[in-house]
């Protein structure tokens, strides 16, 4: 075993002694080093320090050197670069320079770190207390001393980044004034006034006062204020926007009414106002849009107002009736308005035809087609069109062809037959050659069914809109092939010598077409006009008060109302509480229906018949007569649609108005409604009139209800039910009761059919008899016989009378 080794004392505490001294020999460097960066940081800032002047004293200077620009002469700009780029490079050398001392000092740190560990690995610490207590006490010294490096080195950084950025925006100050300097030489007096107050407003605050030096140079005037903006004495059309308060203001300052900028202000104001309301023209205020149309200068503004239509309706095809009444109601009054419009629509169609632009053509198509069922364009442009579109047919010449067609094929069929007919033709030439696509084949066969259906739903001109009389419209007639002229300078302004005598002769003519006549009748009939208006109020209120009236046309309250029905029937214990609670709600005139109707509903929705219903049915019967009457018309309405009904649900409403009849409250002429036929019942009926009839019968007795039904009171009432009109009906409604079980109610019906032979053989011998006694008689006898056969006739007339108001009651 190897022997153990424990220092001594002696060699401890020199140990302890030489790691004090080390300890205490890198601390006084490192505190050297901090003393050493500090002192070459004030020399630093000593040395920029006359730089940083105060904003004043920086003025000062710069004023008197420009005051001494002529006296000395400065360095070039290539001078000035150099040493600019010198100072750079040593600024980037002295940074680099201590970026490689700060890397040298940790990495020495480092190696000393570890050079330290390696020799406590050396040592061995033995088996002793004091020596691993010892041990342990240098290792924390040691880590504690590590931290406090790392925080020094940490703190060292931070400072050199802020010594960075310091030296950063020292750089770059001294770039700007160097700039400046070198604008100082060639700028204007204002520009350099200018410089100078953007580059202390960024150094110092707004409401700090600048110094001026008294050797400065004067201030330029300020620019004089005028009236009117530049942009608006300038040749371009557009502008900048004005508010249409400081619009007016301007031109109520300016005194010459016929200037060119007075011209200019009158033109945006008319541009605007013609886009405005052509903007918001619609079906409904057509009307009020045209007075205000014409109060503006249309024959001025006649290109803006082209050029705003022709946008509207390339923005929204919808509107393109719309648009077209509107300038048909325009080229009554000014037809040249109409022509230009119609020669820039048909320019444009031709560029779109050329350029393969689908939606422009699609548009410029619509409106030349609305233009000609106003009759503002001839049809002849219609027809050309249709014949160049469909020459050489595609996809898409087609698709707007068709288009075409449905617009204005109402009127082409009215006005020119033959013309229309051949280009349905084309279209059956095309659809026969079938190189065009499926869906433009569809397209086309569409077409046809519209032509067939005479173009229902594609009018020629909408009643609201149909605003020109045909004998006051003006007609265009132009081809495509003519050479136009679209006169695209009326969008641009110019100046007009003569402008105040157009505006003067324009009012003239805007009052006769507005016209005043208004004035004159009131001045000459002023005691009819207060009558007339006296009643036009007296009218105006009536129809105010009628349109006061509110009409709930959401059935609301209805719903409410069947609401509270049903959860008053479902709520109710029994019929009594049930109809007690019923009777207090407030039911307006006409509303007694739907109580029979929720009634009806609420038993039919039940899985079982409850006798509940029946009860709280025959209630209401015998406490009010209109809820009877509202009985008996929905039994009618039930029997009609039987056959909607389901079978638990026709149960139910077959045992109510069972129960309703056997207990009286509902009257039994109701059956006559009910004919037993092979023909006029379903099996749906058949099951209805089963389960009332069986259901009467347990109520009452068959005994009862024979009686009931025997009754002679009863016979017409149930002449439907008990047929006796021909042998098979007859049959029928025996062997229908008798199959349920009720053959006993059916005794006198086949009495009945077994004495028709004897019966029938009485009547044949009763009419020979009658004929021999005709044919031996004089005309006495022959006179007698005459009366009784019309007797008879008339007998015979009074019951198919009868006959007949029966079976109306029943249908």
């Amino acid at each position: 075993m190897a022997p153990s080794f424990s220092p001594s004392p002696t060699a401890d505490s020199a140990r302890r002694r030489t790691d004090n001294e080390t300890d205490h020999r890198r601390a006084s460097d490192s505190e050297r080093k901090r003393d050493r960066r500090d002192r070459e940081e004030e020399k630093e800032r000593t040395r920029r320090k006359p730089e940083s002047r105060s904003d004043s004293e920086q003025s000062d200077l710069e004023t008197r050197g420009r005051s001494r620009h002529d006296e000395k002469r400065r360095p070039s700009p290539q001078r000035r670069d150099r040493r600019r780029d010198k100072q750079s490079e040593s600024d980037s050398e002295g940074e680099s320079k201590r970026r490689r001392v700060a890397k040298s000092e940790d990495k020495r740190d480092r190696e000393r770190a570890k050079e330290k560990e390696r020799e406590e690995g050396e040592m061995d610490p033995g088996s002793g207390s004091d020596s691993d207590r010892g041990v342990r006490r240098r290792r924390e010294h040691e880590r504690k001393r590590e931290s406090g490096r790392d925080r020094d080195r940490k703190r060292e950084r931070e400072r050199e980044r802020e010594r960075e950025r310091e030296r950063e925006r020292d750089r770059d100050n001294e770039r700007r004034r160097e700039q400046r300097r070198h604008r100082d030489r060639d700028d204007s007096p204002r520009d350099r006034r200018r410089d100078y107050e953007r580059d202390t407003s960024r150094q110092k605050p707004r409401s700090t006062k600048r110094s001026r030096s008294p050797n400065s140079p004067p201030l330029p005037p300020p620019p004089p204020q005028t009236l009117i903006p530049e942009t608006l004495t300038s040749n371009r059309t557009g502008g900048i926007y004005i508010p249409p308060h400081r619009l007016s203001q301007m031109l109520r300052e300016i005194e010459d009414k016929s200037s060119e900028s007075y011209q200019r202000l009158t033109w945006d104001a008319l541009r605007k106002s013609i886009n405005g309301l052509v903007n918001k023209v619609n079906a409904t205020n057509i009307k009020n849009i045209i007075p205000e149309l014409f109060s503006e200068n249309l024959i001025r503004g006649r290109g803006l107002f082209c050029r705003s239509c022709m946008k509207s309706q390339l923005a929204s095809p919808g509107f393109t009736d719309v648009f077209t009444a509107l300038v048909a109601v325009v080229n009554t009054k000014f037809p040249e308005v109409g022509k230009l419009l119609l020669v820039r629509i048909v320019l444009q169609l031709k560029r779109a035809y050329k350029r393969n632009d689908k939606p422009q053509l699609l548009a410029a198509t619509k409106f030349i087609a609305h233009l000609v069922n106003q009759l503002v364009a001839h049809e002849i442009i219609a027809l050309e069109l249709l014949t160049v579109l469909l020459e050489n047919p595609t996809d898409d010449s087609v698709e707007v062809a068709v288009g075409f067609v449905k617009e204005c094929g109402a009127l082409l069929q009215d006005v020119t037959p033959q013309g229309l007919h051949g280009v349905f033709e084309r279209f059956r030439g095309i659809l026969h050659e079938g190189e065009i696509d499926k869906r433009v084949q569809f397209l086309i066969e569409g077409l046809f069914a519209i032509r067939k259906a005479k173009f229902q739903g594609f009018p020629a001109v909408r009643p609201d809109l149909d605003l020109v009389e045909q004998e006051d419209q003006i007609t265009h007639e132009i081809s495509l092939d003519d050479d136009l002229e679209p006169e695209t300078n009326l969008d641009i302004f110019k100046p007009n010598p003569n402008f105040l005598e157009d505006e003067k002769a324009y009012e003239t003519l805007k009052r006769n077409i507005l016209g005043d006549e208004s004035s004159g009748e009131d001045e000459s009939g002023s005691d009819d006009a207060s009558d007339a208006s006296d009643e036009e109020e007296e009218t105006d209120e009536e129809e105010e008060e009628e349109r006061m009236k509110i009409q709930d046309e959401t059935e609301t309250n209805l719903v409410n109302l069947r609401r509270t029905i049903y959860l008053t029937i479902m709520s109710s214990v029994d019929f009594e509480e049930a109809g007690h609670k019923l009777l207090k709600i407030k039911l307006e005139p006409g509303q007694e229906m739907e109580l029979c109707i929720m009634l009806l509903e609420c038993c039919s929705q039940e899985r079982t018949y409850l006798r509940y219903y029946g009860l709280l049915g025959q209630r209401f019967c015998t406490i009010n007569r209109i809820h009877q009457e509202n009985f008996e018309k929905c039994f009618v309405q039930q029997y009609s649609m039987i056959h909607r009904l389901e079978t638990n649900k026709l149960r139910n409403v077959a045992k109510f108005f069972a129960h309703l009849l056997g207990t009286d409250a509902l009257p039994w002429h109701v059956l006559a409604y009910i004919r037993l036929t092979e023909e006029d019942t379903t099996s749906s009926s058949r099951i209805f009139i089963k389960i009332l009839f069986q259901e009467l019968s347990e109520h009452l007795g068959i005994k009862l209800l024979n009686e009931r039904l025997n009754d002679l009171t009863m016979q017409e009432s149930l002449e439907s039910i008990f047929p006796k009109d021909n042998p098979k009906n007859t049959r029928f409604s025996i062997n229908f009761f008798t199959s349920i079980g009720l053959g006993g109610i059916t005794e006198n019906m086949r009495e009945y059919l077994k004495n028709m032979p004897r019966l029938i053989m009485q009547q044949q011998q009763k009419i020979e008899s009658d004929s021999e006694d005709d044919s031996g008689s004089g005309s006495d006898g022959s006179s007698g016989s005459g009366s009784e056969s019309e007797e008879s006739e008339s007998e015979s007339e009074s019951e198919s009378e009868k006959r007949g108001k029966k079976r109306r009651k029943r249908n």
